[in-house]
This record gives C-alpha cells, sequence and structure tokens, in this order.
C-alpha cells in the first residue's frame, strides 16, 4: 500500500530528578548534600532513509516517545541520559507542525535530520542548593518536561522527471518499457491508484521517471483523486506529457492537451512553467500522415513544445524522448522550495519559560509559568528551606506584589499547579 500522508503525535523524554542525598559515610563529620543530577530527557529525531518508500508504518502507529532522562543517585551521580528516539521516513517527506501550520523540515535527500523536539533537561541534585545560610538542603531539582507536539508528514515523490496525463494513454506502458518498473497495466481507468517510480539508464546517465497517476479534469479540486496526484508533479524537474493520438477513448487530443494543462496550472502557476515533452502515443493504431496527428503536432509545436509519435507498447520512439528528458535535465538549474518555516531555534529557547502570570478565579489567586512549575514540582513540603526557596522566587519575580495590587490580603488562597496554600504575612 503507498501511503503518502500522515498524522502524528511525539514526545521528548522528561529530564531526570536532582537526587536529595546525604553523605553518610563513618568518619565523615558533618557529612554535606551530595545528590547528583538528572540526565536528560530523550530527543525526538526525524531522519531522511531511502530505503523506505512509503509513510505505512505510521498508519497503525500514532505516537512516539523518547526515553526518559533518569534521576540523579547519591554520591554525586549523574542519571544517565534517556535515549533519543529517530523516526525515520521517506526522502522527500515534509514535516510540518500541525499547531502552527508551518513547516519544520523538508527531509529531500538521504540522512537528512532535524531534531523535532527536545528532551527535557535534568534537573539539578540538591548538592547546587548548600550556601553558607543553607548548609543542608533537603530539596533538588525537579527534571523538565519533554515537548509533545502532532506533526503531519507529507511525502512527495523525488523523481527527474513525471509522466503525466489522462488515465489509460499509456503512461504505464511507458514506464515499463523505459526502466525495470513493473507497473500494473490493463486496459481500464486507474489502473495506477498510486505513483510508480522507475530508474532510466540512457547513454552514460540516469535519471528516476514517475508515473503520475492519472489526473482529470477538475483534478485541481480534488476531482478523482486529484490533489494526492498532482502534490507529487511538485518535485518533478521535467514532465512528459502523454496523450492517446488515436483517440481510442473517444476524446479529442486537442482537448486533452489543454485539459490536462490546465489543470496543472491552475494547481499551481509553477507546475505549467516546467519544460515539458509531449508525446503522442498509440501510434501504431493510426498512420504517420494522419490528419489528426499532423493537426495535433502543428497545434502543440505551436505553443513551444516538441511532440514525438511514440507506440510504447512495441518502443517504437520511446528512446528518443528518454534522451530529450536527459539532456533537458542537464541543462537544467537545481530547483528550491520556498516554505514558511517552523523557528525550531525559538522553541528551545523559549522566552515566555520564566514569565509568570497572575489571575483570578473567584475568590482564589492563581500563578501560572513554566520555571514556576518546575521549581514547586522541586519543592519539599516538610522541609521549611525548601519552601523558603519556592516563596524567595515568587517574592523575587514580582508575583507576590502583583498578587497584592489585585487585592491579595491575609488568609486568602493562592493556587499554583493543583494546590492551594492560605497566604500568610508572616512568611513573606
Amino acid at each position: 500500500m503507498f501511503v503518502d500522508r500522515a498524522r502524528i503525535v511525539i514526545k521528548s523524554g522528561k529530564g531526570g530528578n536532582g537526587c536529595v542525598s546525604f553523605r553518610r559515610e563513618p568518619f565523615v563529620p558533618e557529612g554535606g548534600p551530595d545528590g547528583g543530577d538528572g540526565g536528560n530527557g530523550g530527543a525526538v529525531i526525524f531522519m531522511a532513509d531511502e530505503n523506505l518508500r512509503t509513510l505505512m508504518d505510521f498508519k497503525y502507529r500514532r505516537k512516539y516517545e523518547a526515553e526518559d532522562g533518569q534521576n540523579g543517585m547519591r554520591k554525586k551521580r549523574f542519571g544517565k541520559y534517556g535515549d533519543d528516539l529517530v523516526i525515520k521516513v521517506p526522502p522527500g517527506t515534509i514535516v510540518v507542525d500541525e499547531e502552527t501550520g508551518l513547516v519544520m523540515k523538508d527531509l529531500i535527500k538521504d540522512g537528512d535530520s532535524f531534531v523535532a523536539a527536545k528532551g527535557g533537561k535534568g534537573g539539578k541534585g540538591n548538592v547546587h542548593f548548600k550556601n553558607s545560610i543553607r548548609q543542608a538542603p533537603n530539596f533538588a531539582e525537579a527534571g523538565g518536561i519533554g515537548k509533545e507536539r502532532t506533526v503531519s508528514l507529507e511525502m512527495k515523490l523525488i523523481a527527474d522527471v513525471g509522466l503525466v496525463g489522462f488515465p489509460n494513454v499509456g503512461k504505464s506502458t511507458f514506464l515499463a518499457v523505459s526502466t525495470k518498473a513493473n507497473p500494473k497495466i490493463a486496459n481500464y481507468h486507474f489502473t495506477t491508484i498510486s505513483p510508480n517510480l522507475g530508474v532510466v539508464e540512457i547513454f552514460d546517465t540516469s535519471f528516476v521517471m514517475a508515473d503520475i497517476a492519472g489526473i482529470i479534469e477538475g483534478a485541481h479540486e480534488g476531482a478523482g483523486l486529484g490533489l494526492e496526484f498532482l502534490k507529487h508533479v511538485e518535485r518533478t524537474k521535467v514532465l512528459i506529457h502523454v496523450v492517446d493520438i488515436s483517440g481510442s477513448e473517444g476524446r479529442k487530443p486537442i482537448e486533452d492537451f489543454d485539459k490536462i494543462n490546465n489543470e496543472l496550472k491552475l494547481y499551481s502557476e509553477k507546475l505549467i512553467k516546467k519544460p515539458q515533452i509531449v508525446v503522442a502515443n498509440k501510434m501504431d493504431i493510426i498512420d504517420d500522415n494522419d490528419p489528426v496527428y499532423t493537426e495535433f503536432k502543428t497545434y502543440v509545436e505551436g505553443k513551444g513544445y516538441k511532440v514525438f509519435p511514440v507506440s510504447a507498447p512495441i518502443n517504437i520512439g520511446v528512446n528518443q524522448v528518454l534522451a530529450e528528458a536527459a539532456e533537458m535535465l542537464q541543462k537544467l538549474e537545481p530547483e528550491t522550495e520556498t516554505y514558511e518555516f517552523f523557528d525550531l531555534e525559538k522553541d528551545n529557547e523559549d522566552p515566555t519559560y520564566r514569565d509568570i502570570k497572575a489571575f483570578t478565579d473567584g475568590n482564589v489567586f492563581i500563578l501560572r509559568g513554566k520555571q514556576l512549575e518546575k521549581i514547586f514540582n522541586s519543592t519539599n513540603f516538610n522541609d521549611m528551606g525548601s519552601l523558603r526557596y519556592l516563596y524567595k522566587y515568587i517574592e523575587n519575580k514580582g508575583a507576590l506584589e502583583t498578587l497584592k495590587e489585585m487585592g491579595l490580603k491575609e488568609g486568602d488562597l493562592i493556587r499554583i499547579v493543583d494546590y492551594e496554600f492560605e497566604y500568610m504575612e508572616e512568611y513573606y
């Protein structure tokens, strides 16, 4: 099954918690804190792998999580870092952040990779919180939480040449004759329901050719499977437009030619500007001097395209088309696609990390903030030194003054995360 679109949830690993520990060896008087730091959580990494051809694996598994970091240990031992999770996708896959709709990365060639979700940082052990006043800190820092996000994966085939045209005009036969590909071929519409790839070897060069499954009128609006097929044309460099010159389907060749080009143009102006070779296929059914062919050739060449008479099943005219495509490819400049990219660096920095927001819910005063929640989760509520550390942080950030301006008074409740505390002036 050819799957070229998927939606998954990724989550990086949580950082390990710092350790609360004290030296207990004999003959070591007044042994101080010796809690080690937690390990960083594992990151989620996407990597292009040329051995993959579809996004089939993501149809059955929708959530991917990296390993959490290990908690710190006594004797200042660090916790083990969580293993990174490497998610392999086919080359040509675009990774999009669903929340913003921005492209995180376009993984074009084998080995391309990027970090989509950075792991949480390991928390500091209690050895870091010792000072001249607090000699025996009975608390440590909690590990940073991992990042969770939903991403869309969209695969666009990376082929040098794309075969386009109405269904049943002979594109699959042309591909089979030109390459070692073995597409399904039959005399009915939509024999090909997903793009097929093959490698063309000619002279001293080679290129990848794709049979883009039958585009029909209205494809740019999604008719048939139009949008699914048209997107695969975007990365191709040269188009081979196959037309049934015999009219065996009861259509007129010139109308077929114009309708397909119109669909390409309506989908994207970029597609109609691609170099195009026109193949008048099924020439074995009609005569070279047939007025239908001569009229078609005159019309198409008048628009600036070369026309090649071909009979794909008996391999007549195929090599001439392939030679023309190879020559065009050599002359073309490399193409680059432009996207509005997701700012991964800014995402990792998180400028709002230290901010504290204050608001009310009825008679309860609420404080929220990412760093605040991390310090709160690190607090040992049975230790006055740990509580004082939390209070001091809130006071230094100006959050306490903000609450007072909002009407905070003795006996009012302050909520942090899911816990509520009674405000008492003596603690501040």
